[in-house]
């Protein structure tokens, strides 16, 4: 091959900044649609409508609606994952493990984004849909169970003996919690008659350590068994 001749692939372009603000945008708005509507409710019209792009630029862009979906979820996975995995990683380092102090790691980066930004309280809802539906297990194994089982190790830890299945468990209800927590803490002020009350994450850290640690506590084995 001549020095001066190109390839095919050498020929292809970078996306234009254009295409780049097209795909973030067909992204946010994918976001929102799915959060409220979720992927059945959804469909590309309505995206494409809050995008403010043509219809086919979505497909064009994002394939299917399925991989559209799933581009959504794993757009900001590898973000919460890192956060969460280096406030774990802070912890060990400085041998400062214990329940509660774990459970913040885990919990508030998620809390923290959904907390100060619109696009994550979104985000906060889909998660939410994709961890109660089986439907998308493959998405929970490949964007958030690598990080669930460090913790899990961690828990586990703490509690030597007990099975995996129960620190798993325990695990999953606080997790569930959590999601509750940003997708509905509103219900706090409206059971209280008081639209200021909302709850916060050291009152959910302490609710859920304090669950977890009943759990365990009483599936430890027998001392000397």
């Amino acid at each position: 091959m001549g020095a001066g001749k190109t390839t095919p692939k050498q020929r292809q372009r970078a996306p234009s900044q254009r295409a780049l603000e097209n795909r973030a945008r067909i992204l946010d708005a994918a976001e929102q649609v799915f959060a409220r509507d979720g992927f059945d409710g959804a469909t590309i019209r309505r995206i494409a409508e809050l995008a403010g792009v043509p219809l086919g630029l979505v497909n064009h862009h994002m394939g299917s609606k399925e991989a559209l979906f799933q581009t959504v979820v794993g757009r900001r996975a590898e973000e919460l994952s890192t956060a969460r995995l280096d406030a774990l990683d802070t912890l060990e380092r400085e041998d400062g493990v214990t329940l509660d102090r774990l459970l913040g790691a885990f919990f508030r980066p998620y809390l923290d984004r959904a907390g100060a930004d619109a696009k994550w309280r979104a985000y906060a809802r889909l998660v939410a849909q994709v961890s109660a539906d089986p439907t998308w297990h493959h998405l929970s194994e490949t964007y958030f169970d690598p990080t669930a089982r460090r913790f899990i190790a961690g828990i586990a830890r703490l509690y030597p003996g007990v099975r995996t299945a129960d620190v798993s468990e325990a695990f999953v209800y606080s997790v569930s919690a959590m999601l509750a927590y940003q997708t509905s803490h509103w219900r706090i002020g409206a059971l209280a008659g008081d639209t200021g009350a909302t709850g916060t994450a050291e009152a959910l850290i302490a609710f859920c350590a304090a669950g977890i640690n009943a759990r365990l506590s009483a599936a430890m084995p027998p001392a000397g068994s």
